[in-house]
């Protein structure tokens, strides 16, 4: 059975969109630890960070760093926090977290809430600042 994210690399389930190429995608968490946080995937389903081929997960890691910073052009924080769980989808992906402290990875917390409209805002404008 396909991931959840495979079912949004093949358009079967939206998602709010901010890149994608030939072997990535990257979406805004819909479950937010913080405005902004977002989640960079291959689109191939790979289920362990650790089982993808080397390229790709060199190009995952180069993918992820200008989605990185597209987001600190637009969401107020000091850095990106980035981390690799891997339990919660079996996809293998990274969360781009924006960080004010190191509170604002901790899991255990309550996830933000956005309405539809401003994911789309905040998808556009990290798409926009990485043509910037």
């Amino acid at each position: 059975m396909a991931s959840i994210f495979t079912r949004i690399v093949e358009g079967e389930i939206p998602c709010y969109k901010i890149a994608e190429d030939e072997n990535f995608l990257a979406f805004l968490d819909i479950n937010p630890l913080q405005e902004g946080h977002t989640l960079v995937i291959p689109k191939k389903e790979i289920n362990y960070i650790f089982d993808v081929e080397n390229e790709l997960h060199a190009g995952l890691w180069n993918f992820a760093k200008k989605i990185g910073k597209a987001i600190e052009k637009v969401v107020p924080c000091q850095r990106i926090g980035i981390t690799v769980i891997g339990l919660e989808v079996p996809h293998a992906h990274i969360h781009l977290i924006p960080l004010k402290t190191m509170y604002d990875m901790d899991f255990r917390k309550p996830k933000l809430k956005f309405t539809p409209g401003e994911l789309a805002l905040t998808a556009r404008k990290i798409s926009e600042a990485l043509e910037n």
